[in-house]
């Protein structure tokens, strides 16, 4: 059973949206924040990427930061550019790019099924950004960006909520714009009891994309119901806030990586090291980088291309986790050859999300500042769905969904200001 609930949604008044809404806070960097708020004082970067308001270098860590983010919030409520509403609702959120089309349905969802396991995970999280986002919660009291989440093709109801979601898109949506190359649009569900029910069937949920969040989710969730002597389970800080859409409409891009240096190596024994695992050989300078299929990448070393291809007979296609191309580069080159023990914490790897191209691991490489860069074939989500029904845990930074949920749309205030203040 997966609980869902509606919510009294913080939002944009519909004039404002596009010029509220921005890229979710993990996707960009603190510089590009910065710019992309520039003369724009109602972005929603303000609220989740607050260390723009500080002079740069600031520690971005440092309690004046989520109070700030607390303070444009309340700013942007304050002065109509955001209202939050009189009575819970669940929304179904669009969002159509290159003639790909999702649904999903906004509305939160219990940090007890987080907690048990039944809202399924697939990647460890990194331990200060889990404290950021938990900090954020904390001070603010207000889920500020929603978790994605996807539910199975082969739940009893998916065909069932996929046709309710579509039903629920025939009336005038509260707000339609587009940005970034992708067109969003959101509508009021006019019958929250109708996907309460038919989730009710619906196994297990599955994070796409938000882990961090989640994580942070949970972690408030646990503190508030142990600083509250009458705790009941149906306080709103038990509920983190989702957008959750059927596995059949996502797309996962792959998450390439970058590293810094060749751990001492030259361009020419890497090669010949890559040789003596695997098969290697140059692109064609007219050939797309990008690998075909599972088992081969592409690799931009000393300004060429290079074709890699682990050995077909050597992958346990039978282990969700071995058999994934992150693993596979992982465990046979990162580690071995380039000494990236921990990706979670060696300074030495970037990840590079497949929306930007094999173009950016050229510019990356061409600057000087990473010595190589490897483009992935994607994560299926056949595959993150294995791994994650068997409890493993993929290489950190192993799927890119595109497109990804715009932030300043929704939020989910789970304590009211009064109990704040208290």
């Amino acid at each position: 059973m997966s609980l869902i609930h509606p919510f009294k949604a913080i939002r944009p008044h519909p004039p404002h949206a596009a010029d509220v809404s921005c890229p979710p806070y993990d996707v960009i960097s603190t510089a590009e924040a910065r710019e992309l708020a520039q003369d724009r004082p109602n972005s929603y970067l303000h609220v989740i990427r607050p260390e723009i308001d500080f002079s740069d270098g600031v520690n971005p860590y440092e309690t004046k930061i989520y109070e700030q983010a607390r303070r444009n919030l309340a700013r942007l409520l304050d002065t109509d550019i955001l209202l939050e509403e009189d009575e819970p609702g669940l929304f179904v959120y669009r969002l159509v790019r290159d003639g790909h089309r999702q649904l999903g349905l906004a509305c939160t969802v219990d940090a007890a099924e987080y907690a048990s396991g039944r809202i399924r995970k697939h990647e460890k999280t990194r331990p200060q950004k889990e404290d950021d986002r938990t900090r954020h919660l904390d001070v603010s009291s207000v889920h500020a960006e929603a978790v994605f989440l996807a539910f199975r093709d082969d739940a009893p109801t998916a065909d069932a909520i996929c046709d309710a979601l579509v039903a629920a898109t025939t009336d005038r949506p509260l707000m339609h714009f587009v940005a970034d190359e992708v067109t969003h649009t959101l509508w009021r569900v006019p019958d929250p009891e109708v996907f309460k029910s038919l989730f009710e069937t619906v196994p297990d949920l599955y994070i796409a994309d938000g882990h961090h969040r989640s994580a942070a989710g949970g972690r408030i969730a646990a503190e508030r119901a142990a600083a509250n002597p009458t705790h009941s389970g149906d306080e709103e800080y038990n509920r983190i806030l989702a957008v959750v859409f059927p596995e059949r409409e996502l797309e996962i891009l792959a998450y390439n990586r970058t590293v810094k240096d060749l751990a001492g190596l030259t361009p020419e024994t890497m090669v010949d090291r890559l040789r003596s695992i695997g098969s290697i050989e140059p692109l064609p300078g007219d050939e797309d980088p990008t690998p075909n299929e599972p088992g081969t990448i592409c690799i931009r070393l000393d300004e060429k291309w290079w074709r890699f291809t682990f050995p077909p007979e050597t992958i346990d296609r039978n282990d969700p986790i071995a058999s994934l191309d992150v693993s596979l580069l992982q465990k046979r080159i990162l580690e071995p050859l380039l000494g990236i023990g921990d990706p979670r914490l060696d300074e030495r790897i970037g990840f590079v999300g497949g929306i930007r191209g094999t173009a950016e691991l050229e510019r990356l490489t061409s600057h000087g500042d990473w010595a190589i860069a490897f483009s992935l074939h994607p994560t299926s989500m056949a595959e993150l769905l294995r791994v994650a029904d068997a409890g493993e845990i993929m290489p950190p930074k192993s799927t890119w969904f595109e497109p990804k949920l715009r932030s300043g749309l929704l939020a989910h205030r789970f304590e009211t200001t009064e109990e704040y203040a208290r």
